[in-house]
């Protein structure tokens, strides 16, 4: 996705913006880091990855059509005598963001932007901000997990967050097409590898953090303080802190003792905050420091809850007014269809989709169907492989806590063996608890919902809207929403 028109640089003018020295009229008209996506009069980024040089591929990019190279010292030695002008850099990885971000016009400058992080809720209270805003008559752009959302097309999301070059190039293509605001998930591995920079969000807003992606961070602090960037002066203007978790006090600690007044705190416990939520069931009363309102959510739990508030709080601190909220909010509330989150697809059993992944994921989804319905709770998971282990045995504890049964399945191995992960899973059973393996996770469902009573109610957690599983680099297609409708329809047409 690109934008039809860009401004006219050349490469000088690039290369100032950059803080280096070139004298070219080259004039650039775009930016791609992949040299299967050249396009004529592209600069082509090239850096390092974690098994080859870019500058490899240099030749071919060039080939297709590349007016100008931009690598490290590395890289121009791989390259050698090209017929184009190569701009050096320390860091190219880095610094592709920003010269994209020169070539397409710095789009993010005329959007208001808002960036979500935490460990749970990202994707729904993405969901939220982009419903409200466009209630609010707001031609929107939504980066995500589940989708990408820009000016109106839909576009699959292989990353919670794009790659740099990408990620400008969808910016400047929103506001091309009249876009006002920018939502965007950003997941700690985009801010470890610099992919938003340089957009400065205009608000940004922190759900909470619990333990994932420790194969990747290493340990907690770790993982806290990459997240914690996010709320920096370099990275963003105001925050938005959900305070009822030791990290998200720590967080607002730390940033209000770095920038005074441009991080506010929200909390639904009752912990002191400048924002405060009042909650019987889904309805709930959000007042704060610029207005207060009484809206509610569909979608079940406490967590959403909390989403949605933090939604209606990060808009309200961008400058748009509460009582506009309220009004955009009357009758239908903070309700989007959020694919693959607590999405209902069944009524007997009562069956849900959700991506709960890791332990506190597990437990407030489960919270959340509490009482649904009067029969038992039967949850379907696994976990994924090449990441963090520790989480497996603790997912399977929080389940015997308040499930009625478990069913041990695959989710995406990866390079794993398959059967070992759900050893690791089931390590974490509690004796006594009533529980089952089946590897096939098309065959756990079914059998789940076949075995199911009326009454009952049946989690399939894990995988939420992914559609593809990988197996050993295999890439198999399966949705768990799909499975689950399928196998509904043939317990309907079964009974007597």
């Amino acid at each position: 996705m690109r934008p039809e028109t860009t401004p006219e640089l050349t490469l000088t003018q690039i290369a100032d913006e950059l803080g280096i020295t070139a004298a070219s009229d080259v004039v650039i008209s775009g930016v791609s880091a992949d040299n299967r996506a050249i396009r004529p009069g592209d600069l082509f980024v090239a850096s390092r990855g974690q098994t080859v040089h870019a500058a490899r591929f240099a030749p071919s990019a060039i080939d297709a059509g590349a007016a100008a190279v931009l690598t490290d010292a590395e890289g121009t030695q791989m390259i050698g005598e090209v017929q184009v002008p190569v701009l050096v850099v320390d860091d190219p990885a880095r610094s592709a963001g920003k010269a994209a971000s020169i070539v397409y016009g710095n789009p993010s400058a005329t959007l208001t932007t808002f960036g979500i992080t935490g460990t749970n809720g990202k994707t729904s209270t993405a969901f939220m901000i982009d419903h409200l805003l466009r209630e609010l008559g707001r031609v929107t752009g939504l980066i995500g997990t589940v989708s990408v959302k820009i000016g109106g097309e839909v576009v699959p999301a292989a990353l919670t967050t794009p790659q740099p070059v990408d990620l400008q190039a969808m910016l400047a293509t929103l506001v091309e097409r009249g876009g006002t605001d920018l939502v965007m998930e950003v997941s700690s591995h985009a801010l470890e590898q610099k992919r938003t920079d340089p957009v400065r969000f205009d608000v940004v807003g922190f759900t909470n953090l619990t333990q994932d992606h420790l194969d990747y961070h290493g340990t907690l602090e770790e993982y806290f303080a990459i997240k914690a960037t996010l709320f920096d002066t370099e990275h963003s203007v105001r925050g938005v802190v959900i305070v009822d978790d030791d990290a998200g006090r720590q967080l607002y600690e730390q940033a209000t003792a770095e920038r005074p007044g441009a991080v506010v705190s929200l909390s639904l416990t009752g912990n002191e905050a400048d924002w405060s939520v009042a909650s019987e069931g889904q309805q709930f009363t959000l007042e704060g420091p610029r207005g207060t309102l009484t809206t509610h959510t569909d979608l079940p739990g406490k967590f959403n809850v909390a989403n949605a508030a933090l939604a209606i709080a990060m808009v309200i601190e961008s400058g748009v007014d509460a009582q506009a909220v309220a009004t955009a909010l009357t009758p239908g509330g903070m309700s989007p269809v959020i694919p693959g989150r607590m999405e209902v697809v069944g009524d007997r059993p009562y069956t849900v989709v959700d991506f709960a992944h890791n332990t506190d994921a597990l437990d407030k989804a489960m919270s959340a169907l509490a009482g649904i319905r009067p029969g038992k709770l039967i949850v379907i998971t696994g976990s994924a492989g090449d990441r963090d282990r520790g989480k497996r045995p603790m997912m399977a504890r929080v389940v015997a806590e308040h499930a009625d049964h478990l069913i041990v399945t695959d989710d995406d191995p990866h390079t794993e063996d398959p059967a070992q992960i759900r050893r690791e899973v089931i390590a974490g059973i509690p004796e006594g608890f009533s529980w089952e393996e089946i590897g096939d996770r098309e065959e756990a469902i079914r059998s789940a919902i076949r075995d199911a009573h009326d009454d009952d109610v049946v989690l399939i957690a894990g995988r939420g809207h992914e559609t593809i599983q990988d197996v050993a680099g295999h890439a198999i297609e399966i949705d768990d929403r799909e499975i689950a409708r399928d196998a509904l329809a043939h317990r309907m047409a079964e009974k007597p």
